[in-house]
């Protein structure tokens, strides 16, 4: 796996010892210290993921990735001090697919970089065994990394992706939001297992004639999530 990463991290020890990492990674690398030339040299450079920190000089985090988001698809994983669940949902809810918090361990921020790089299609993985798979009039191809319902295309973020894969494939099947949250990032992350429900929104947005009476992705009171087997 070979990935071009742009870190974007004012601290610049911190920067140097992600880009060391990246590098014994196999990866390249390309490093800024502020939001603006953040967002510049993504538009630039268009790199397979962004380490975001939150606390940039000039554009916060936030605010990059809101751009990022609005403009393209590019996985972002945030960095930051803060730790309260509120920033953590405020990153899901931007479009973030993942969040780390300091102090982190360098092979722990490899590990997380490595997934989110294979759930956005970005790494190079053999998949050609993977079937499509449709439920609700939605069809997800994960050779393709392609989503659409009733026939037009749907971007969706690597976290939001897996999900309608995952569920999709399982017509009809309840999923607990620890079972969402595995299939997104892993059991070491049961303590934002609310961002499950965030992703649900987003993708409520994207796929539901009206967001606030879904009709495809559907509650379980009490239990989780399941996509309906209707509408083919």
């Amino acid at each position: 796996m070979c990935a071009h990463v742009l870190v974007a991290e004012d601290d610049e020890m911190q920067a140097e010892l992600i880009r060391r990492s990246l590098l014994a990674e196999g990866h390249t690398a390309t490093v800024v210290h502020d939001g603006r030339a953040a967002l510049d040299a993504a538009h630039r450079l268009r790199p397979d993921l962004v380490v975001l920190d939150l606390m940039l000089p000039v554009i916060d985090g936030f605010g990059v990735c809101r751009v990022l988001r609005r403009d393209g698809d590019i996985p972002v994983l945030m960095l930051t001090a803060r730790t309260a669940e509120d920033d953590v949902l405020l990153g899901l809810e931007l479009g973030a697919d993942d969040y780390m918090t300091k102090p982190y361990s360098p092979r722990e921020l490899m590990a997380r970089i490595r997934t989110v790089l294979r759930r956005s299609g970005r790494a190079v993985a053999d998949r050609r065994d993977d079937a499509v798979v449709r439920a609700a009039g939605v069809t997800v191809d994960p050779v393709r990394h392609e989503v659409r319902c009733d026939g037009e295309p749907v971007e969706c973020t690597p976290a939001e992706f897996e999900i309608l894969l995952a569920m999709a494939a399982e017509p009809e099947r309840v999923f607990s939001r620890r079972q969402l949250l595995e299939v997104t990032r892993g059991t070491d992350r049961a303590s934002t297992e609310r961002a499950v429900d965030v992703h649900v929104m987003n993708l409520r947005r994207k796929i539901e004639a009206d967001p606030r009476r879904p009709a495809r992705l559907l509650t379980v009171f009490g239990v989780g999530y399941k996509l309906s087997g209707a509408h083919g």
